[in-house]
């Protein structure tokens, strides 16, 4: 059984290269998804989080990540909030065929989820970003997006605590000495700006608002995991064009889509297409430059197996 730990599965693949092979595994159906999730609050309201996460493509594989979301623990001893382990299987005889460090492979299936979208839905011409998060899941995704659209010159990164922003930016300029990266201590005049807006913030409250959004903005939605969380107001919604990664595992699972769906903001059908839509054309994706897009980005257990087949394959011998 192939063992990839985290330094291998980051430093296999270009995200280039997974954008390209996330693009062909959605030509496929995404199979059968299921998931567990429990969740327990200590004496201070503190709340984590327990997944178990499942995908099943017939005949191709069927996989299995374990995951605890414990965000205390970046106040406690700088562990990481989220930490995981994958199982993968083979299709056809359902033997383990490998196990993956399933926080990195979080890590890079969600950026590569949201950059696929990004290529799919934002302009070509991008020039600035915002960054909205300077957690774990921040440098990776900021790396994904740069990878699909070279044209940005300039990244603003907020974040509740103003030093982690900071040191964010410090770490990003060496990797990419072209983008200016800034701190920035509000959203509302980094959202103004952006042509790109990534939010990976885990919070009830909406922090985004639709009268921010400048026509031609894409806006990626990443923090909101459970029926009760959203990042983007009402009005975000109302002004833009709405797609998913997969509507199996958004449009009833995450409060993002059904707080404004039970609320009659939205309907189901003006969530426009997902990616499996889009990577097969029965969508044409944005349609001006002054389109709004939002694009939320849901996760799901047919995502991590199809991560973790493009890594299996790829490093298998290596």
């Amino acid at each position: 059984m192939l063992m990839l730990d985290a330094d291998k599965i980051l430093k296999s693949l270009s995200f280039t290269t997974l954008v390209d092979e996330l693009a062909t595994m959605h030509r496929d159906p995404i199979g059968l998804v299921d998931e567990m999730l429990m969740e327990s609050r200590d004496a201070n309201d503190n709340v984590s989080h327990f997944f178990i996460r499942t995908g099943w493509q017939p005949e191709k594989a069927v996989g299995a990540k374990v995951i605890t979301v414990f965000p205390r623990n970046n106040q406690q001893r700088e562990w990481p909030s989220i930490q995981a382990v994958y199982i993968l299987f083979e299709g056809v005889n359902g033997t383990p065929i490998a196990c993956l460090d399933g926080t990195a492979l979080t890590w890079i299936k969600t950026a590569t989820d949201s950059a696929l979208g990004s290529r799919l839905l934002s302009r070509e011409n991008i020039e600035t970003m915002l960054m909205i998060g300077a957690g774990q899941m921040a440098p990776h995704l900021v790396s994904a997006h740069c990878a699909v659209r070279p044209s940005l010159k300039q990244v603003q990164i907020w974040n509740r605590t103003g030093d982690k922003a900071a040191a964010l930016c410090a770490s990003l300029v060496e990797k990419f000495p072209q983008i200016a990266f800034t701190p920035v201590s509000e959203i509302e005049a980094g959202a103004r700006e952006a042509d790109l807006i990534c939010s990976a913030i885990g919070c009830e409250a909406p922090i985004i608002q639709g009268a921010w959004l400048k026509p031609g903005v894409h806006v990626d939605l990443i923090g909101a995991y459970t029926p009760t969380m959203r990042e983007a107001d009402d009005e975000c919604l109302r002004r833009g064009s709405l797609f998913v990664d997969a509507r199996e595992t958004t449009i009833h699972h995450i409060g993002e889509l059904m707080i404004p769906l039970a609320n009659g903001v939205i309907n189901e059908e003006d969530v426009l297409a997902d990616l499996s839509d889009l990577c097969q054309q029965r969508h044409a994706g944005r349609q001006s430059d002054n389109e709004i897009t939002l694009f939320k980005n849901g996760g799901g257990g047919h995502l991590d197996l199809m991560c973790a087949r493009i890594l299996h394959q790829h490093c298998q011998g290596s």
